[in-house]
């Protein structure tokens, strides 16, 4: 499962460069606000693990208003509000998956530590790259895009065909295409001002949930569980 991302977030005006103070500033924005929504995703999880079906289906499209309030909301510059989006977004997405990151805990928690280890190494690794590069990767953007389509149109195949090895050619797929997300967001946060940290945050966020993701999918065994 991989989870929608966000629009391009505000950068610097044309011709002005952040200062490295300024570039700090904004790092350290973001990180706070990525490890904040990580922390109400854990949050939600908890909250969500006897989560029924219905239930599951209304806070799925609370997360998708968290999103669209939150591009809403940072477009017109309601800085405030668009943090408590964020958070939300956080929590309701915890809260959606919380069966089956319980399911997951108790069958296999090493599955669970390996795959935020994993998670963390591999996102520290491609978002250096992204933040270091002085290159303008923006053009990765539409490949990526279509690259995700790809995956998912895989996924739908893969209901209807019986395609051996798909749920490792989805993880593997899907890590190749939030790598390259990752270190796009990170390279767009080296040039985005403060007024659009919270949309870079919630990308980087989704880049990093959606790992986590995968990477279960790997060591839990597929997914699959009894």
């Amino acid at each position: 499962m991989s989870f929608s991302r966000l629009s391009d977030p505000r950068y610097a005006p044309a011709g002005q460069a952040l200062t490295r103070d300024q570039e700090r500033g904004v790092f350290g924005q973001v990180m706070g606000l990525v490890a904040l929504t990580l922390g109400t995703t854990a949050l939600g999880a908890y909250v969500g693990r006897n989560l029924t079906g219905g239930d599951g289906l209304l806070f799925l499209l609370a997360m998708f208003a968290c999103i669209i309030g939150l591009q809403a909301a940072s477009a017109r510059g309601h800085e405030q509000l668009a943090i408590a989006l964020l958070l939300g977004l956080g929590l309701t997405l915890g809260i959606f998956l919380g069966p089956v990151l319980a399911v997951y805990a108790k069958a296999d928690p090493a599955a669970v530590y390996q795959s935020a280890g994993a998670t963390g190494a591999f996102v520290a690794a491609l978002g250096s790259y992204g933040y270091a590069t002085r290159r303008d990767l923006s053009a990765w953007a539409r490949p990526l895009f279509f690259a995700l389509i790809a995956l998912w149109l895989f996924v739908i195949a893969a209901i209807f065909i019986a395609i051996p090895g798909a749920n490792l050619i989805w993880a593997v797929g899907g890590l190749v295409v939030f790598g390259g997300f990752t270190v796009l967001d990170f390279n767009r946060l080296r040039r985005t001002s403060m007024a659009g940290s919270v949309p870079i945050a919630a990308s980087i966020f989704l880049d990093v949930f959606n790992i986590f993701l995968f990477f279960l999918t790997l060591f839990g065994g597929g997914g699959q569980r009894r």
